[in-house]
């Protein structure tokens, strides 16, 4: 299985053991706070993945512009699930909170591992 199959996977077994285990009454803010982020590093995990095989190094350059759409999307993303949705805010912002960063660490720890297998190869 590739990264972003792991983030899937790892995300939705997560997300459905946090709903039945804190009630089923905030799966919806589970759900909502886990699907933003994880589309959000699945999708720059997969633009990562392809800068590096067609130009390694635009790839910083890639990931700047991948972090500022991010934040705009970001925000919209809240705005839409508390306005729009009526998420309750609580479980949507700790859900969202801890998605962000668990999934953001990893993208950090794959990177760094990736960039080490580069220097490896090149040495």
């Amino acid at each position: 299985m590739n990264q972003v199959g792991w983030m899937i996977a790892a995300s939705v077994a997560s997300a459905v053991a946090a709903s039945l285990l804190l009630g089923t009454a905030i799966a919806p803010e589970i759900m909502m706070g886990m699907l933003g982020p994880l589309l959000a590093a699945s999708g720059t995990w997969l633009l990562v993945e392809q800068s590096r095989r067609r130009n390694s190094l635009g790839l910083t350059a890639v990931m700047f512009k991948a972090f500022a759409a991010k934040m705009l999307l970001f925000a919209a993303y809240v705005i839409v699930a508390l306005k729009g949705l009526r998420l309750r805010p609580v479980p949507f912002v700790i859900s969202f909170t801890t998605y962000f960063i668990v999934l953001h660490l990893t993208e950090a720890l794959w990177l760094r591992r990736m960039f080490a297998d580069a220097h490896r190869a090149s040495h």
